[in-house]
């Protein structure tokens, strides 16, 4: 009986760490949507207010690397929980190397480039 409840909590704990990458996903995608329509409102209002419209930017291409980068963490959280799932069924469990870091790494990439594009938009505005 022990042994079945153990290996419910490790199922148990899977899915929550599944829809944890769900709910970063969907932030991540959110996120992207956000930049790229701010960057397209802006251009928008400009025009409304007879200014020479200006091109968006980097905005809409970082918004579209963002919602890309949501729907492949995705697609990787969703193959992680699988892998998982099949490991726990079998009594052996890895715990996640590579995709730990990977995610991370790209992450602190995209937030670098971030600052120094708001960095670039500031300087070349003032």
């Amino acid at each position: 009986m022990l042994e079945d409840s153990n290996r419910a909590r490790d199922h148990l704990a899977n899915e929550r760490t599944f829809l944890a990458w769900v709910r970063t996903s969907v932030a991540i995608v959110v996120f992207g949507f956000a930049i790229g329509r701010f960057a397209i409102a802006l251009r928008q209002l400009a025009a409304f207010l007879g200014h020479q419209t200006r091109t968006t930017g980097l905005s809409v291409w970082m918004g579209m690397i963002s919602i890309i980068a949501g729907v492949v963490m995705m697609v990787a959280g969703f193959f992680r929980y699988r892998k998982t799932r099949a490991l726990l069924d079998k009594g052996k469990f890895e715990p996640a190397g590579f995709i730990v870091d990977l995610v991370t790494i790209l992450t602190v990439l995209f937030g670098l480039a971030l600052a120094g594009y708001l960095i670039y938009v500031e300087r070349s505005l003032g």
